[in-house]
Parts: structure tokens; sequence; C-alpha cells
């Protein structure tokens, strides 16, 4: 275990700068133009639901709906212990991004360090109470999971997001 650790960690180092290059290299300039999409998903009372649409997208125009969302990747991976017996039985490695509002992408990176506090707290919370234990990949648990995520992310961005979707997930025992 001493000498997995030391590899483990390096290849997740190697892992998230791989990553942050390629997340940070200039993207294309995108022709979208940012126009009403922040209460495009939203009732006006902020109960919208992740991955659910309102009734003001049931018109024909869905198009113009998919066009008002973007896809924020998180800079970084996200590493959760998973404890049992004393000691670190595994660890759990998330990738997360944001569904958002159109022109909301500045928005997340602004926020990006709350976001990321808030998104341990959940995920530490759901490690306690072993979310991440035998199968977690069951769809009820990760829903669960996807539910508080989405919550979390909701109290510090408010209606700018519409969902939180883990894109990678993998558990290493020890």
């Amino acid at each position: 275990m001493k000498k997995l650790l030391p590899i483990l960690l390096a290849l997740i180092g190697t892992g998230a700068g791989i990553g942050a290059g390629l997340f940070l290299a200039p993207a294309p300039p995108t022709e979208e133009p940012a126009h009403e999409a922040d209460a495009a998903h939203d009732d006006g009372h902020g109960t919208a639901e992740p991955g659910h649409e309102t009734d003001a997208h049931d018109d024909a125009d869905g198009e113009d709906t998919e066009n008002a969302h973007e896809y924020v990747k998180l800079s970084n991976q996200f590493v959760v212990p998973v404890v049992g017996d004393g000691r670190v039985a595994s660890l759990v490695v998330l990738s997360l991004s944001l569904e958002v509002t159109a022109g909301s992408s500045e928005m997340v990176f602004a926020q990006e360090p709350k976001l990321r506090d808030v998104f341990l707290r959940v995920l530490f919370d759901h490690a306690n109470i072993g979310g991440f234990e035998g199968n977690f990949t069951e769809q009820h648990r990760m829903d669960r999971l996807r539910r508080a995520l989405w919550e979390a992310a909701r109290n510090v961005m408010g209606s700018a997001v519409f969902d939180v979707l883990i894109t990678e997930i993998a558990r290493q025992d020890s």
C-alpha cells in the first residue's frame, strides 16, 4: 500500500495536469447570443428540477431551448476517500460538468472555488452514508447523488444551473 499510494497520486496528478491543459486551451468562438436564457428552465420559484423541462419548453421551438445551454467542465477531478474500519478503504475519483444557461460559463469559473467546496461537502456526506460502497453505480444511488450536487450548485449559482453531470467516476479499492 505504501508503494501504491505515490504511484496513484502521480497518476492522478498527471491526469489532472493533462485535463487542465486541455481545459485551458483556447476555445473556438461561439456564435450563440446569450439572451433570455436565465429564465429558460425556471418557473420563477426556483423549483425547476435537473434534467426536467418546464411547461415553457413544450413549444415547437425545441431547437432554441437546446441552444440555451452550455456545458462547463470543472477543471480538476474530485477525489473522495471512503473510510472503513478506521482507514481509507478506497478512493473515488469523479469528474463533473455543469449544464448552465448560455453565457454563464464565466460565472461558473468565477464561482468555481465555492462550487468545489460545496460539491466536496456533498461527496463526503455521500461517502459517509455508504453511497460509494458496494454497487455504487446503481441508478437510485447515482440519482440521489446527482440531485444533491444539483441542489448544492443551485445554492451557489441560482437558476443558471440546469443539471450537474457526472462525466467520469471510478473507485480504487485498497
